[in-house]
């Protein structure tokens, strides 16, 4: 039975402690009154010689040997969209701390339910090489209901004005933006608050039904007889029917929770998307809690095959995540149809550096990385080829969020650590707590001694 160390506790909660005394610094530091936003943009304006400033007043005073209405006019013009833009660049910057909890939140919820898709399908597969594996995915997947409520209710959070949200993250939740969007309000039918929840409700309480009886059945498994195989043969059956169940909501999911951040802008290929990112993730920190609970020797049957395997599905689906990436990137470029390129441009004109970081470090890495079959063997190597994929896959989900939400007011600094310190911190807390429920090794599945001597 796995103890769970006081220095690891204490290390989760010291995260858990800074990150949320980070947050709280994002949140007080991200109001701007109105003059202070205008102070700001006039010192950009000057730093970068002028640019619109200069052209509006340049027009002001050209106007004025013609009609000194005009200029007047034109005066009032220029400042209204001063106090325009203004206010759009307050609302960003107040958009970001909501927004860097927002993607550290939805990074650690989908860790686990790529996990969780990853268990179902070992047992429907009924893999023989896995099930010495199998509490370290059910440890890892006891997040899933604490991480996946916090995320649903950041979103309706920010969505929700009595909590300073001011409709932060998803501009569909304004009554006054849909009230002049013809688009939006076509989809409003399936974009409103109340569906919204609803479905994230449904979505929750699938995925962990499944995961609670799941490691029931698991548990179940190891105090039956040696020839009683029953709680096994239920994990099966529910795991072939909750795979369906999954691929349906992940997809739900994956418009409700990111593509709706971008509501005029829609891709067929996404839920997919989400789902390479989510799985990979999810792979990924599997081998990593291995590693480490194998390096003090609390996995004595898992060998250097069950870790070669782990890294052979990092690989392979880093590729396939990248064959979803260009697909869904070329015919959009490709088609050059307005309604959908605005959704790659505004990523290349403002966040080329992460947009085209995270192609090297989700794909170009591990490639080199992970592609050598020796190499999948050493544990320090695939620890540093994972790091590098959860950085990649941190930055592909900010791609995902931060230009619809905080535009070109980006940066990854106190409000972004933050946040992925207080989640890191809560996730290691709720695994590693659930790793001390069960004995690590299912001594009662069927496949167990063929997994115990699996070699590659």
């Amino acid at each position: 039975m796995y103890t769970f160390s006081n220095k690891l506790k204490t290390f989760s909660i010291a995260l858990i402690i800074l990150g949320l005394i980070g947050v709280g610094y994002g949140f007080m530091t991200s109001h701007k009154s109105l003059d202070d936003v205008k102070t700001m943009l006039a010192e950009e304006s000057s730093a970068h010689g002028g640019g619109h400033g200069e052209v509006t007043a340049h027009e002001v005073v050209a106007g004025h040997d013609n009609d000194t209405h005009s200029e007047n006019k034109g005066a009032e013009v220029s400042e209204h969209h001063g106090d325009e833009h203004a206010k759009h660049v307050q609302h960003q910057i107040a958009n970001r701390p909501w927004s860097a909890l927002y993607v550290a939140a939805f990074f650690f919820m989908m860790i686990a339910l790529g996990v969780l898709a990853f268990y179902a399908i070992q047992f429907a597969a009924q893999a023989g090489w896995s099930p010495v594996l199998f509490r370290v995915m059910e440890g890892i997947t006891a997040y899933l209901l604490p991480g996946a409520l916090i995320v649903l209710g950041i979103a309706v959070a920010s969505g929700t004005s009595w909590l300073g949200g001011h409709y932060n993250l998803f501009v569909w939740m304004d009554p006054e933006v849909v009230a002049h969007d013809k688009l939006i309000q076509g989809k409003s039918g399936f974009l409103n608050m109340t569906g919204f929840i609803i479905r994230g409700l449904i979505f929750i309480a699938g995925w962990c039904t499944y995961r609670y009886f799941a490691r029931k059945f698991s548990i179940a498994q190891d105090n039956a007889d040696v020839n009683d195989n029953r709680n096994f043969k239920k994990s099966f059956r529910i795991s072939a029917a909750f795979l369906v169940f999954y691929i349906y909501t992940e997809s739900m999911m994956s418009w409700d929770w990111i593509m709706s951040v971008d509501p005029h802008w829609f891709s067929t290929l996404f839920g997919w998307y989400v789902f390479a990112s989510m799985f990979v993730s999810g792979i990924t920190v599997i081998a990593l809690v291995t590693i480490y609970l194998k390096s003090k020797g609390l996995l004595p049957h898992v060998n250097d095959s069950h870790l070669h395997d782990l890294a052979k599905f990092m690989f392979g689906i880093s590729i396939f995540w990248t064959y979803l990436w260009f697909s869904q990137f070329m015919l959009i470029w490709y088609s050059n149809i307005p309604e959908e390129v605005t959704y790659f441009v505004t990523r290349f004109q403002d966040y080329q550096l992460p947009f085209l970081g995270m192609v090297v470090m989700n794909f170009v890495f591990p490639l080199l990385l992970l592609m050598n079959s020796d190499y999948k063997r050493i544990p320090w190597f695939v620890i540093m080829a994972g790091i590098v994929i959860l950085c990649g896959h941190y930055i592909d989900i900010f791609n995902m969020i931060m230009p619809a939400t905080v535009g070109d007011r980006w940066f990854i600094g106190i409000p972004e650590i933050s946040s992925i310190m207080l989640f890191a911190g809560l996730f290691i807390l709720v695994v590693f707590t659930a790793l001390t429920k069960a004995p690590l090794l299912p001594k009662g599945n069927p496949f167990i001694k063929e997994s115990e001597h699996f070699h590659y």
